[in-house]
This record gives C-alpha cells, sequence and structure tokens, in this order.
C-alpha cells in the first residue's frame, strides 16, 4: 500500500511538473528570467528614435534577444540590454541609451540593476558611450537639462 501511495504521487508531481504547473525551484528559475526579460523588452520597444518616427523595435535598434535578466538574489535581478544603433557613427545613441534607462527606472515592476550597453562593434565610439549611459551622475547631470529632458520624455512617451 505504501508503494502505491508513493508512486501515486510521485505520478501527480511528474504530471503537474510536465504540464508547467508545478516546477522545482532550479527548473522554474530560467523561466522567470525569461518572462521578466519579455516584460522589459514590452516597455523598451514602444520607445521612439529621437530623429524618427519610428520606435526603436520598428528600426531594429531593440530586439527580443538584445535583453537579458539574471537573478543577481531572491529580491533583486540584473537587467541587461544591448542595443545596436542604427549606423555605426549614430550621433544620437547616447540619447537612446538614456531614453532606456529613463524609461525602465520608471517602469520596471521588480527590484532591479540596470546595464545597458552598445552591442559590440555596432558603434565607433562604444566604449565612451557605454560608460556615459551607466554612470549615474552622467545621467542625473543628463537628466537636469531642460532641452534634453524634453525629447527623453517625447521619446518614452505611451503611444495612444
Amino acid at each position: 500500500m505504501e508503494r502505491v501511495s508513493e508512486f501515486l504521487s510521485w505520478t501527480r508531481s511528474r504530471v503537474l511538473w510536465l504540464s508547467g504547473l508545478f516546477e522545482r525551484g532550479a527548473a522554474r528559475q530560467p523561466r522567470i528570467m525569461e518572462e521578466k526579460a519579455l516584460e522589459v523588452y514590452d516597455l523598451i520597444r514602444t520607445i521612439r528614435d529621437p530623429e524618427k518616427p519610428n520606435t526603436l523595435e520598428e528600426l531594429e535598434v531593440v530586439t527580443e534577444s538584445c535583453v537579458e535578466v539574471q537573478e543577481i538574489n531572491e529580491e533583486d535581478c540584473l537587467v541587461i540590454i544591448r542595443f545596436t544603433p542604427t549606423v555605426p557613427h549614430c550621433s544620437l545613441a547616447t540619447l537612446i541609451g538614456l531614453c532606456l534607462r529613463v524609461k525602465l527606472q520608471r517602469c520596471l515592476p521588480f527590484k532591479h540593476k540596470l546595464e545597458i550597453y552598445i552591442s559590440e562593434g555596432t558603434h565607433s565610439t562604444e566604449e565612451d558611450i557605454n560608460k556615459q549611459i551607466n554612470d549615474k551622475e552622467r545621467v542625473a547631470a543628463a537628466m537636469e537639462n531642460p532641452n534634453l529632458r524634453e525629447i527623453v520624455e517625447q521619446c518614452v512617451l505611451e503611444p495612444d
């Protein structure tokens, strides 16, 4: 009788696991991180390009694959964005990075650390821009400029 009970319990947990209703710790984690990455992508894909009437998604500046979410601990996640400017000498790459940062700082519903980078080899000054958009003091100073802040606000404004 005990063996039958053990077998039924094992069978039940296996069926639940296979159906996705029950997952054990480590097996569940990748799915949660993938869901968070999609949540991040949904927030950034609608950001408008500063020069064009298109969104970053339409211009393929951001794609689903450019977003990575890693667990730091039970409460915090590391969000990594790697975006691709439309041309290697794009003068607005820093502004695009600033828009990504502002939108995510305002809208992400979970605790996070944010790192934003230009995709390797896609911009002539990527190292300098990466430093700028990941420096909290530079970001704060940029957002104090009323003209720059207005441009960022227009870019991150949600479409109707």
